[in-house]
Order: C-alpha cells, then structure tokens, then sequence
C-alpha cells in the first residue's frame, strides 16, 4: 500500500529534517566535530548515533571517568 504525502507531506518531512538537524549543527562543534557531520541526523538512526557519541566524546577520547 503506498501513500501519497502529497506537496504538503513533503514540507512537513522538510520542516522534521530541520528540526533535526539544525540542533545538531549548532552543539557539534562544541566538541571538536564538523558542522555537516549534522546531515547524518537526516536519517533517524543516525540522529541517534549522534547523539550517543555527543554525550560521550569524553569516554572515547580518554577523558575523565
């Protein structure tokens, strides 16, 4: 069965992308990762993935415990 989202369906995964990227893009610099790395929250996964490595990029780099 396929759905047809239509011109407005279309703006609305636009707008869900925004939202999820442009959080992204301004908080990825803060620790040491480039701004377009953010196009990977895109995708639902990777905006997940991002968000583990963000909270913790100090386990990873040897940080504090």
């Amino acid at each position: 069965m396929m759905m047809n989202f239509g011109s407005a369906g279309v703006f609305y995964l636009l707008i869900m992308a925004a939202l999820l990227v442009i959080p992204f893009w301004r908080i990825l610099p803060r620790f040491g990762i480039p701004n377009w790395v953010a196009l990977v929250a895109i995708i639902p996964l990777g905006a997940l993935v991002l968000l583990w490595v963000v909270a913790f990029k100090d386990k990873l780099e040897g940080g504090r415990s």
